[in-house]
């Protein structure tokens, strides 16, 4: 039942039509008062409730929890995802508003409501039962009505605020329940609707209370000129500022509903502090202290709500419980001697506990993510729309974005502290992780430096670097894709020479060298890849082409500019973490190029939804030329440079790659799993030399991270794809292997494999080359030994 409606003793209609009515009464006022200051029209015409007034924040949402026929279930990052946001888990009994239950075969969980502007998910307790494989077979409402989709409230990630930092939901006056607009009314005005801006009666009611006190225990201002001083006035207790308030209090009452002004004030006043912002509005406090929609209050909580307005501070219920309780029941008291409510109701709510909810923990993750973001929207759709309130639902798993920051802070940690040498450097080692989809490109998880509050500078998007060694994978996808006009010229059993190597550029002499210094002679293209050699990469690079791998790089998804000198074949030119994951995250999509994304949707107050995301793409290489690169990389992992992922303890399938720039000045580790693509950079901001490789400093935060996610054995296999066969190949000569050359497996193109098979003894090729060794080392020893006895017996 809503309000009863008020007699109401209205100003005459002419009043109403000429404001400057109400300037004349304030200074009739001021001039009785004997206060002898002039109330300025200035302070009437700022007397305006208009649409902008009340301006919300613009909120990040993490990727929401979402229940759908057919999905599998993660039981540990559900329990995650609900007490992060506050829900307490019960192990038997009815599941309420805030709670969850997770059995073997059913998961029931008190959904809260979640309001988005003007459109509210009422919540509710949802069942979702679990079939076999850990999947979900259905899910039902309350009602035991079927669902196709279920949400849970999102997680925010971060606020963006108007100048003065207000923390707003706003809400219609239909939409709050009668018991809190009694609550309020009760402990704040209660002849609201009787009076026109100044209650005469509780003037008088305050004077008498504060003669009698000898100091000021009651105040006398009604709504209207709370609202008036709020939004218009500063805090100042002058007589001057209550001559602007009252006269501002007649106005609003001229020209505005007793509905309106009650609107406003419900939608502004301050209700308290969450960290360094304020809490505006009955809408957003009903969340912050119950975890509810303000449409949901109950009488016990409504009152509490009430009594704070008077302190929000003083009798903040997660402060100051015993204080806040009293207050509460004060108001209780005041409601039923008013007779709004009865004393069996008076009772029950006064025997109710608090009802907070927990607290969640405050948004302090993906702030470089959210910067990135807003960033976007502001190029996209300029800085006017961040100030219109928009909700912002992310891409970002905040599963893994935690995951992410804890694998960077303790890296950073441990490589400092087992090298103090880094730690005592003229700036702090910095690092950035980048995780995608590969399947979508939407960004999972970001960490742009190991602080923020001391830099948010974002090194994942912003800064660019050599990539040394982990650029390795682009051109081995040059030499192995497809020609334009053909077959490609080499294959993974392709013979490479690591020999001593000059190449005259315009800048002089070039002159590649292996980290070690080292020569090893002929090796396969895949032994030259697994042990990130440079010289054979390098005559790698020159057989292919400087151009093709630009073209191939920028297939691949970088952007950065790159130009065609025979350096890119070691990674000589800079790119972004980002853009580099992006490149890997290709090559695990099997070919496919998504489309860079980190918004699911955005939503404006007024109901309008921007940036509606189709996930879209291009396949730029065949699956089979993309595994190509995945073994090799896999062959990384468990032979090369990437074998300190399986030392750090990680046992699942990756195909990672390892990079280090000259002088050590940058750190790399990237690769991917069946499903994720992740980027690790380590250096200084300055480029001071880390001196270590990036096997050392990022590997590490690599395998990190993916244990945090996958624990010690990761996930799928990948799959080999159609257009892939695999042969045993000699390492020495890259041909079949045949009579005393045992072959290796190696995996080709369908065609492409070699045709000829080698052996230990005797060699097809034309040069005889194979056969000369074998018979010089093996043969040509005992015919001499048989010569030597001949002679000697005769």
């Amino acid at each position: 039942m809503r309000l009863p409606t008020p007699v109401r003793f209205r100003m005459p209609p002419w009043m109403y039509n000429h404001p400057r009515a109400a300037l004349a009464i304030a200074a009739i006022i001021a001039v009785v008062g004997g206060a002898g200051a002039a109330v300025s029209a200035d302070a009437v015409a700022r007397a305006h409730l208009g649409d902008g007034i009340f301006a919300t924040p613009t909120r990040f949402y993490a990727r929401p929890l979402v229940f759908y026929p057919g999905m599998e279930l993660d039981r540990r990052r559900t329990e995650n995802y609900l007490e992060r946001l506050g829900y307490r888990e019960v192990r038997s009994g009815r599941v309420g508003i805030g709670e969850f239950r997770l059995g073997s075969w059913e998961w029931t969980i008190g959904r809260r409501a979640f309001r988005l502007h003007d459109r509210l998910d009422p919540g509710g307790v949802t069942r979702v039962r679990v079939g076999w494989g850990g999947r979900v077979a259905e899910v039902r409402d309350a009602e035991n009505r079927r669902l196709e989709l279920v949400a849970v409230e999102p997680e925010q990630l971060g606020v963006r605020y108007g100048p003065l930092g207000e923390d707003r939901v706003p809400v219609l006056l239909g939409e709050v329940p009668d018991v809190l607009l009694r609550a309020v009314l009760a402990i704040e005005d209660q002849h609201f609707f009787q009076h026109h801006g100044l209650d005469a009666r509780r003037v008088a009611g305050a004077a008498l209370a504060n003669m009698q006190s000898g100091h000021i225990v009651q105040g006398a201002s009604t709504i209207t000129q709370q609202l008036a001083k709020n939004l218009f006035l500063t805090p100042r207790r002058t007589v001057r500022r209550k001559l602007r308030e009252l006269a501002m209090a007649f106005v609003l009452e001229a020209r505005y509903s007793k509905e309106r002004i009650l609107e406003a004030y419900l939608n502004q006043v301050y209700l308290g502090q969450e960290g360094g912002r304020a809490i505006h509005g009955v809408g957003r406090a009903a969340q912050y202290y119950f975890g509810k929609d303000v449409t949901q209050l109950r009488l016990h909580e409504a009152a509490l709500l009430a009594g704070m307005i008077r302190g929000p501070n003083l009798y903040s219920p997660f402060r100051s419980p015993e204080a806040a309780a009293d207050r509460r029941n004060l108001v209780l008291v005041l409601m039923r001697n008013q007779g709004v409510i009865s004393q069996e109701e008076l009772e029950d709510a006064r025997d109710a506990g608090l009802g907070l909810r927990e607290r969640a923990e405050p948004a302090r993750h993906g702030r470089y993510f959210v910067d990135f973001v807003a960033q976007q929207l502001r190029e996209e759709h300029g800085a006017e729309l961040m100030e219109t309130g928009l909700a912002v639902f992310t891409t970002l798993d905040m599963e893994l974005q935690r995951a992410a920051e804890h694998a960077v802070a303790e890296g950073l940690k441990r490589l400092e502290g087992d090298y103090p040498a880094l730690a005592a450097a003229g700036s702090p080692l910095q690092a950035a992780l980048v995780v995608l989809d590969p399947r979508t490109g939407e960004i999972l998880a970001m960490v742009g430096g190991r602080d923020y509050g001391a830099s948010q500078f974002n090194r994942a998007a912003d800064a660019r670097r050599q990539p040394g060694s982990a650029f390795k994978p682009v051109v081995a996808m040059a030499a192995l894709s497809y020609q334009e006009d053909g077959p490609p010229s080499f294959t993974l059993a392709s013979v490479l020479e690591d020999e001593p190597l000059e190449v005259e550029t315009p800048a002089g002499i070039w002159q590649p060298a292996n980290y070690d210094g080292r020569f090893r002679g002929s090796l396969t293209l895949r032994e030259a890849l697994e042990r990130s050699l440079n010289v054979p990469f390098a005559r790698l690079g020159l057989a292919v082409g400087p151009e093709r791998i630009v073209r191939t790089a920028r297939l691949l998804g970088i952007q950065s500019p790159l130009r065609p000198y025979p350096s890119i074949a070691l990674g000589a030119f800079e790119v972004s973490p980002l853009e580099l994951t992006r490149a890997y995250g290709t090559l695990a999509a099997g070919g496919y190029r998504a489309d860079m994304q980190t918004l699911l949707g955005v939503a404006t107050p007024s109901g309008e939804v921007l940036n509606r995301i189709a996930p879209d793409g291009e396949r730029v290489y065949q699956q089979a030329e993309a595994y190509l690169v995945t073994s090799a990389l896999r062959g990384a992992v468990e032979r090369g440079t990437g074998r300190g992922l399986r030392a750090n303890g990680f046992r699942g399938p990756v195909a990672a790659k390892s990079g280090t720039t000259s002088d050590f000045r940058d750190g790399w580790f990237v690769g991917y799993t069946s499903s994720l693509a992740v980027g690790v950079w380590v250096g200084f901001d300055d480029g001071t030399s880390v001196e270590l490789p990036g096997s050392r400093v990022a590997l590490p935060i690599f395998a990190r991270f993916l244990s945090g996610v996958f624990g010690s054995y990761g996930e799928d296999e990948f799959r080999t794809p159609r257009g892939v066969e695999v042969v045993d190949v000699d390492r020495e000569t890259g041909l079949r292997g045949g009579p005393g050359c045992r072959g290796e497996p190696e995996v080709f193109l369908r065609g492409t494999a070699p045709e000829r098979s080698c052996s230990r003894y005797w060699s097809w090729s034309r040069e005889g080359s194979r056969f000369s060794r074998e018979f010089n080392r093996r043969v040509r020893p005992l015919v001499e030994q048989l010569g030597r006895l001949r002679r000697n017996r005769d």
